[in-house]
């Protein structure tokens, strides 16, 4: 059972980053995010060239990342042109950095409570 957080607190504000975390926790979606933000806009063609993975696969990981923010595509021509959206992941890591400020105010906690 979890733990309720109360409204308005910074420890609800990573719950609103959980579908970032969840595209992110998959191998193929990482990799796609970083051929992405190293070559710039691709194709699905470009994305899954020299790779087992079937334009169909993709375009359902694609379509995850794009649910959670993190890609977005534009229609060029006959093609979809995929690009990285690095705005919902500086969201996640703002999470990461309000989670990584409680864990160190909770470790001074014990730390006293253990010295006394």
């Amino acid at each position: 059972m979890s733990t309720p957080v109360k409204r308005g607190s910074k420890a609800g504000a990573p719950v609103h980053t959980a579908p970032i975390f969840a595209a992110l926790g998959d191998e193929t979606r990482l990799r796609l995010i970083a051929a992405l933000c190293v070559g710039g806009a691709m194709s699905i063609s470009q994305l899954t060239a020299g790779t087992e993975y079937t334009r169909q696969g993709i375009t359902k990981h694609l379509d995850v990342l794009a649910a959670a923010g993190l890609v977005r595509d534009a229609k060029v021509g006959r093609e979809r042109l995929w690009e990285f959206d690095p705005t919902q992941l500086l969201k996640a890591r703002q999470s990461l950095e309000i989670i990584a400020s409680q864990w160190d105010g909770a470790l001074q906690r014990l730390k006293a409570a253990v010295e006394q």
